[in-house]
């Protein structure tokens, strides 16, 4: 047995226990573990039943809510398709099964640690939020409608914690699907390097499709069952132009949750990663994902708990965020226009993401397998396949916004003002295909920012550094000319529309810049896809390389996985820029909540104000803050890491000629710890910040005669952080995701391949880059949108 084993390759005996130390027993929510106790027929029944309430609900608020769940509905069917078929898949032999079985159990364990503490925190600040809002003044809306003080607490309470618990759920699915695919996508790595690509993408997106969909239905269902609950429309009740701002409290649920899953998820990815690097690859100089790295299990968990489920509840949090605030601005915009019917205008951010499930499925599908072997016939660019898709997607997404705003913003008031809106949506796709296209340039190794970034490690580490450093300073230019066009021409073409208020003036150019940000959100299933698939290559990658696969199968997991870095940086990229919109909507939702809860009208910030200027500065610090805990937090969890492979290297000095086996279940135990541990300071920063100022100044307001000085520094902070967050995170995703490619533009053989100096010098730019762009990087995306729910759901403690 001993003899057969070495001459597969080079493996350790007694295999059936290699990974035995990092095994926990199976991470199933509590929810799905006492539905499985149900008897079928009575679940069956039970799930009729709820499905009849959910449309009954529905068609007691619009035919729209009944498309919309009709769509989500079939959105289900179709993702069930989808992990029917990636589940049929093999896994391979033995050894991937093994491997595969560890990074499950690694995944899951920490999973249900991580959102054991974030679900504690969240109760908490519920009831937080509860105290707050049962002591807090009402609007004259509010009044007016009967909505006292209790029911608000409670429908905001409701609205978080729900947010809280879908957030988690698209997590969950994230991280769910890729520890089940990254094996399947291996074993098809030894027939065709299409097929690995085919079944990559799929199970990407079955999760983009459920992370969507979820965001969507959660949305429509919380609308629908407050439109019956509150008898809205019905005489002396609210009206259903107040009802969106009651969902706030979703959206701020959804970004507690996501803050705190990327930064715990970031940190133990990049620690795992930065200690399995420095100590395996730099000093033993073996190669990446080599068995006989102790770090290497904790890397290849920390793949699926930072880059799956960490992005499933990041995207999850962007579409409810912006589709809440379309609809606040939507509904704002109808009731300035005595439009009869606002519905439309209301929900129509729920259709465009509801095609946007079905523009996405046809270009999920259109990504199809072929008979060819990958291992004798050329490699096709998987980049240059995906982007096919993306195209195919981008051209029915145009059509179906047209019709979507054909449909719901016709009115007879400006009968071409729903021309005007399409417009809008199309200036929002471009700028979506222009921020992935000019993400792709600065990331890829085909194009020459991340070459000249190679070139530059032939010559040593710090020149490696300072290249990377200065790409990712230049990478912020072309985004921000990007959005400032988007913002000022959706804004001018809805100003121009035709829509106008009773004095006469256009309102619709605030709502033009939302219909933008549902353009450039109108593929997210179709991106979430794309980033997903990054995660999957790179377990595949570690898999093959752990079960001594031959080298021709690695050649292709790692075209795949350098196509993966580059789908994972357009996706943050994608991620950044729709941040910057929503967050745009969400603050001029913030000054519209403050006016009518203060009866003062509150259209302006002047930052010549000394202490509105320190709320813009605190603001702009708050993201440097952020980031630098955010990265230190990386940098002290990689050092234990680091300490601890040098000791298992020294103690066990068996391990490099494969007669010892290490300790992967140390190493993760250490990160796991630690990035519990290390993501609260960061988190409860973003969280108290803007809280503690607006309370502080809103003290000195009141002592010094300026009623609304709270409320004014905490709308000067929020928009210095949104612009400063945004050039941050560009700079950190660029440059990280740089520093990887031109990393794995060497081990193509550039530059004398593997082991040379340049490649060395690679090594340590990637490790610099990792804490940029997994960890900082996104979770500004998340604290910039939190920022901004955050304060709409506390505006009233602020004056």
């Amino acid at each position: 047995m001993m003899e057969s084993d070495m001459e597969k390759g080079r493996q350790y005996p007694e295999r059936p226990r290699t990974f035995s130390t990092v095994r926990s027993r199976s991470s199933i929510p509590l929810v799905f573990r006492m539905l499985m106790k149900i008897n079928p027929r009575a679940l069956i029944v039970l799930l009729l039943l709820v499905v009849c309430g959910v449309f009954y609900l529905g068609a007691s608020t619009s035919p729209i809510i009944v498309f919309v769940f009709c769509i989500c509905t079939l959105s289900l069917f179709f993702s069930l398709y989808l992990t029917k078929w990636v589940l049929a898949k093999d896994e391979g032999p033995p050894e991937m099964s093994e491997i595969s079985d560890a990074i499950r159990d690694g995944a899951e364990g920490f999973f249900r640690t991580q959102y054991g503490a974030i679900s504690k925190m969240a109760c908490i600040l519920a009831l937080v939020i509860l105290f707050i809002y049962l002591f807090r003044t009402t609007t004259p809306q509010q009044e007016a409608s009967g909505l006292g003080r209790t029911t608000s607490a409670y429908i905001t309470v409701i609205a978080f914690l729900l947010g809280a618990v879908c957030s988690g759920l698209a997590g969950f699915v994230g991280m769910w699907v890729s520890v089940r695919a990254n094996v399947r996508v291996s074993s098809a790595a030894r027939r065709s390097a299409r097929e690995a690509l085919q079944i990559a993408v799929r199970a990407g997106g079955f999760s983009a499709i459920v992370v969507v969909g979820m965001a969507v239905f959660g949305v429509a269902l919380l609308y629908a069952a407050f439109y019956v609950w509150l008898e809205v429309d019905s005489p002396g009740s609210m009206k259903v132009t107040d009802l969106p701002l009651l969902l706030v409290g979703y959206g701020f649920g959804a970004s507690f949750v996501a803050l705190f899953a990327q930064l715990g998820g970031g940190i133990y990815t990049k620690a795992a990663d930065v200690g399995a690097d420095l100590v395996g690859k730099v000093e033993q100089g073996i190669p990446e994902d080599d068995p006989r790295n102790p770090a290497v299990i904790a890397d290849l968990v920390g793949d699926n708990v930072g880059d799956c489920a960490a992005r499933g509840a990041d995207l999850f949090e962007s579409i409810a965020a912006e589709i809440i605030s379309a609809m606040i601005l939507g509904a704002t915009m109808a009731q300035s226009c005595k439009i009869e019917d606002p519905s439309g205008f209301i929900l129509f951010p729920l259709v465009v993401h509801s095609f946007d499930l079905v523009v996405s499925s046809v270009g999920i599908l259109s990504i199809r397998g072929t008979r060819d072997s990958g291992l004798t016939s050329p490699i096709e660019d998987p980049m240059a396949i995906m982007q096919k898709g993306y195209s195919i997607t981008i051209l029915l997404a145009v059509i179906t916004f047209g019709v979507s705003t054909r449909w719901l913003l016709y009115t007879e008031q400006a009968p071409t003002a729903w021309l005007n809106f399409a417009l809008c949506g199309l200036v929002g796709i471009i700028t979506a295909y222009a921020f992935v296209w000019i993400s792709k340039y600065y990331t890829d190794y085909k194009h020459e920012p991340v070459r000249l970034l190679a070139l530059s490690s032939s010559t040593g580490h710090g020149t490696n550094i300072i290249a990377g450093v200065s790409l990712g300073m230049e990478s912020t230019a072309l985004p921000v000319l990007v959005i400032s066009v988007a913002i000022i021409s959706a804004f001018w073409l809805g100003r121009t529309s035709g829509l106008v208020d009773e004095s006469g003036n256009p309102t619709g150019g605030l709502f033009g810049t939302a219909v933008a940000t549902m353009g450039m959100l109108s593929t997210a299933a179709y991106v979430l896809t794309m980033d997903m698939f990054g995660p999957i290559a790179d377990n595949a990658g570690g898999i093959v390389e752990m079960s001594q696969q031959p080298e021709s199968v690695r050649e292709i997991t790692d075209i795949l996985d350098a196509v993966g870095n580059t789908t994972k940086a357009t996706t943050k990229g994608f991620a950044i820029g729709s941040a910057a919109l929503a967050s745009f909507l969400l603050f001029s939702a913030y000054m519209d909540e403050v006016a009518a809860f203060a009866q003062l009208p509150f259209k302006q910030v002047d930052i010549a104000i000394p202490e509105v200027f320190v709320g813009g500065l605190l603001g702009s610090m708050l993201i440097f803050l952020f980031s630098g805990w955010a990265c230190s937090a990386v940098g002290r969890t990689a050092q234990e890491v680091v300490t601890e492979v040098r000791r298992q290297f020294i103690e066990r000095p068996g391990i490099m000629n494969y007669k010892e086996k290490p300790d992967y279940g140390r190493c993760v135990a250490i990160v796991a710890s630690a990035s519990l541990r290390e993501m609260i300071k960061p988190g409860a920063l973003a969280i108290l910040s803007p809280m503690a100022v607006g309370i502080i100044f809103r003290i000195l307001g009141h002592a010094t005669g300026q009623p609304l000085l709270g409320a004014k520094v905490v709308a000067s902070m929020l928009m210095f952080a949104t612009v400063t967050g945004i050039l941050m995170a560009l700079f950190l995703n660029t440059s990280g995701g740089a520093w990887d490619n031109a990393k794995k533009y060497i081990e193509t053989g550039a530059l004398g391949g593997k082991g040379s100096e340049a490649h060395k010098a690679a090594i340590t730019g990637d490790t610099v880059g990792d804490p940029f762009k997994d960890t900082a990087g996104p979770s500004i995306h998340v604290l910039i949108k939190m920022l901004a729910t955050i304060t709409l759901v506390m505006a009233p403690i602020f004056l």
